[in-house]
């Protein structure tokens, strides 16, 4: 579900979103520290940096903050970004979204987490795990947010060759959340190209809700309220349909 596309002359922040900010790590759960007062809790770090979160929603002030409300995500976009969104059509419920720039993608999905620890160590042990049991390769480096995941995911061509896909697992643990995001395309394997992405990710508000949570469950999405969306135009019944697959890169073996 194609949701909107955000053009370059109409997204006067677009050059502050777009730029990487240095945070040493978000690999554990973070301190269980006061929030900053919601107007000082998106200052840049330096002039022209971008900002350093994602963010928890007590750490923003989400009135009329330009974010779309998908529920439990807060998504801003930024230039010549289309946004997506995956529909379980069986259970009719919001599974995913996925920020689309060029041939580059990052799709976003937010879990419930305990609350005196992060969940991310465990989950990326697990992806590296199956991964490589079905032949696949991954690789842990530290990226700009924390440890991540550089991966070759197998697939049958339509050859019947083996293909391979580049992926990037993020993940980023937050008060009583999970943050996963997982780029593809381009993007999986140039840092240039998964800049733009990686400032949406950052700039993304987890919504966690009060309500009691499984570990790992996944946080509550839904279709944005048309009184919300960017476009005055409202939706035909052809946008309303499941997500369509973003761009890939792959490779034949």
């Amino acid at each position: 579900m194609s949701i909107f596309r955000r053009n370059k002359d109409t997204t006067q922040d677009a050059a502050e979103d777009t730029q990487e900010a240095s945070q040493e790590s978000v690999g554990t759960a973070r301190p269980a520290e006061p929030a900053e007062p919601a107007e000082a809790a998106e200052t840049t770090t330096s002039a022209g940096a971008a900002p350093a979160g994602p963010w928890d929603a007590s750490e923003v002030d989400l009135r009329d903050d330009g974010r779309l409300d998908l529920g439990a995500l807060r998504i801003r976009g930024v230039a010549d970004m289309e946004l997506r969104l995956e529909v379980d059509e069986q259970a009719q419920q919001v599974v995913g979204a996925t920020a689309v720039i060029a041939d580059s993608a990052v799709q976003l999905q937010a879990f419930a987490a305990p609350r005196t620890m992060g969940v991310w160590d465990g989950i990326r042990s697990e992806i590296a795990e199956s991964i490589v049991s079905q032949g696949g390769t991954a690789d842990e480096v530290r990226g700009e947010l924390g440890p991540e995941l550089r991966t070759r995911m197998p697939s049958a061509g339509p050859d019947g060759r083996t293909v391979f896909a580049p992926a990037r697992f993020v993940g980023v643990d937050g008060p009583r959340w999970f943050l996963r995001a997982v780029f593809s395309g381009r993007a999986a394997i140039d840092d240039d190209a998964a800049g733009p992405l990686m400032a949406v990710v950052r700039d993304t508000v987890v919504v966690r809700g009060e309500s009691a949570m499984a570990p790992r469950e996944m946080l509550p999405l839904r279709l944005p309220d048309e009184a919300t969306m960017p476009s005055s135009e409202p939706a035909t019944d052809d946008e309303l349909r499941p997500f369509e697959r973003g761009p890939e890169i792959t490779e034949v073996r």
